[in-house]
């Protein structure tokens, strides 16, 4: 009889846990994490997705499909959810195993695709089992973040080191805002980095909602980084020089990334591109009223 009550007390825990893990997968990302998601995960995995959905660059998401897309294929499919069972590993965690097929936007199935499987880790806080992680994407996510963080201080000691070595050798302005298109990046053995970068920098007034230039150049070059209490900083330089030589010392400071930073350095719209990226993101950085950039002799271009 204690047996019996036993099994069947376990069956109902397991009905339970797949009925629960049924009602979270309502709430796994799909091009976008919904607010409302919040309930339903624990509190450092739905920060962690936030980070990446909502206060990273929309383009970071976008270029890790695992994230933007999380289970839907790119091509205008719904996850269609089935819960295929759960192990409950102790008293506050449970893997759920879940099945996902491709459906149209009028409910039929897409015949061609696959069915996969997928883990959706639970746990239970507070007496409430809520969703841990999707497929391991958390450690994904944290990694990433990192990466980016690192990646935002790289640029910032960058900025800073161009602005300070060069951009102060223009007319001066307002405002120094270089632009960095980087074309590679190598870590050594050792504590130091290689960056090459297409950079430039520009000095502007404020004036009314317009950053207006003032002056600036182009400065293509290989910078020496190393790393001084917690964040990057430029050690040394290698810079194209001008005139007939440029050519010469561009092959023998980029070597192979030669390619790269030519179709990079002589492509004027990818260039305006990335300079309004980041102007705009400068501007939303640093709280500035402004909505448009102009050179001289040009129409204001809006941000």
């Amino acid at each position: 009889m204690a047996a019996a009550l036993l099994l069947t007390a376990c069956g109902n825990q397991e009905e339970q846990l797949k009925k629960r893990a049924a009602e979270l997968c309502k709430y796994i990302p799909d091009h976008e994490l919904r607010e409302e998601s919040r309930e339903y995960m624990t509190e450092d995995f739905y920060n962690v997705l936030d980070t990446m959905f909502n206060h990273l660059p929309e383009f970071e998401a976008m270029d890790h499909e695992w994230l933007y897309y999380f289970v839907t294929g790119n091509g205008g499919t719904i996850a269609d959810f089935n819960v295929v069972g759960v192990e409950q590993l102790d008293n506050t965690h449970a893997v759920a195993t879940i099945s996902v097929r491709q459906k149209w936007e009028d409910g039929s199935f897409d015949p061609y695709a696959d069915v996969e499987e997928h883990k959706l880790a639970m746990e239970k806080v507070d007496g409430e089992w809520l969703m841990a992680d999707f497929d391991g994407h958390k450690a994904d996510c944290i990694r990433h973040i990192a990466i980016n963080r690192w990646e935002q201080k790289l640029r910032v000691g960058i900025s800073t080191f161009l602005a300070e070595e060069f951009g102060t050798k223009y007319t001066q302005g307002d405002l120094c805002i270089p632009v960095l298109m980087i074309v590679a990046e190598e870590d050594c053995e050792t504590e130091i980095a290689w960056v090459w970068g297409d950079f430039w920098v520009f000095n502007y007034k404020i004036a009314g909602d317009t950053l207006k230039t003032v002056s600036g150049g182009n400065h293509p070059c290989r910078l020496q980084i190393s790393e001084l209490d917690g964040s990057p900083y430029v050690m040394g330089y290698d810079i194209v020089e001008d005139g007939a030589a440029n050519d010469r010392s561009a092959r023998e400071i980029f070597g192979k990334h030669y390619d790269v930073y030519q179709n990079m350095h002589s492509n004027e719209q990818v260039r305006e591109a990335v300079r309004k990226e980041q102007l705009r993101e400068y501007v939303k950085r640093n709280k500035l009223d402004v909505s448009y950039y102009q050179d001289y002799g040009w129409p204001a271009v809006k941000l």
